[in-house]
């Protein structure tokens, strides 16, 4: 268990989405086996992914199919709902993750967040399990399929227990604090590689999903009910192994059989496994994955 059972997550603003997809119809994009492996490498993109995958913010680009609001996240009132619902589970962690922000970045704005069933449109493309949880700029929303989780299991490798699914949406958060901090604009895309922003961008959000885990227990609710509760040491293994798990290394060596660096968007597992430890073991003050010569 994640949650403290008594604890009152009912005031999760988290919504359900349902249908629609954004199909390219000019602009080009990666398709076909190359867009498997993008997919694959992208499981946890931060930046508008859609840019290779024939999505985009330009109504021109693209051609929107459906997409529907179904309402709050249902039965997600309690600390045990939060444990027992992976769906519950991840708009608790967002309850949290806005308390835990809002007392460390001056004029917090939430961001929103979407459970996706199956499929549905967004400004930066496809969100649904196939594409993995991303952060989307131009709404400053995250989307997340919760069935995500079972592939990154059966498909990276990873145990993708409670704790890890908590990695999961706070390092998406950790994108909303880059864009609405300047970061983002900052550090802007300069390609591919092992030092290159993008990497950089991937691990500053495992260092923040570090700090916010090593921190969680203090967040309380209006009861004064700690929403979390301390991680175990096979919690916290089980978190670092679904960072590792989804190093560009190691997804390129599953699908391709052999790494390139110079490609590589997010990290190798053990940049990632490294800054993610360095935020649970030194808080927020040492994640500027920008200063140092190689993250």
């Amino acid at each position: 268990m994640t949650f403290n059972p008594d604890a009152d997550v009912s005031d999760n603003k988290v919504q359900r989405r349902s249908g629609g997809r954004t199909a390219a119809i000019a602009g080009g994009g990666v398709v076909g086996l190359g867009a498997v492996v993008v997919l694959l490498i992208s499981a946890f993109t931060g930046v508008d992914l859609s840019g290779l995958l024939g999505g985009g913010t330009d109504t021109s680009q693209s051609q929107q199919q459906g997409g529907s609001t179904d309402g709050s996240v249902q039965s997600c009132n309690t600390g045990t709902d939060a444990n027992n619902s992976v769906d519950c589970r991840v708009a608790a962690v967002s309850l949290v993750l806005n308390e835990y922000w809002a007392k460390h970045v001056k004029g917090y704005v939430d961001p929103g967040q979407v459970n996706v069933d199956g499929a549905t449109s967004t400004p930066c493309g496809t969100a649904s399990n196939d594409v993995g949880p991303f952060y989307c700029p131009s709404d400053q929303t995250v989307y997340i399929d919760p069935t995500f989780f079972q592939l990154l299991k059966q498909q990276f490798g990873a145990e993708a227990g409670d704790l890890a699914q908590v990695y999961v949406v706070a390092h998406e958060y950790g994108h909303h604090i880059q864009n609405i901090t300047g970061t983002m604009s900052k550090y802007p895309n300069n390609g591919t590689g092992p030092t290159s922003n993008g990497v950089r961008t991937e691990l500053q959000a495992d260092c923040y999903a570090g700090a916010f885990i090593a921190d969680m227990t203090q967040e309380k609710d209006k009861n004064g009910v700690a929403y979390m509760k301390t991680p175990t040491d096979a919690q916290i293994k089980d978190a670092l192994n679904a960072a590792a798990a989804v190093g560009d290394d190691h997804i390129q060596q599953q699908s391709a059989g052999y790494t390139n660096p110079e490609s590589w968007t997010h990290g190798s597992s053990k940049q990632r496994d490294y800054w993610f430890a360095n935020g649970y073991k030194n808080g927020l003050g040492q994640c500027d994955t920008f200063s140092v010569a190689t993250p």
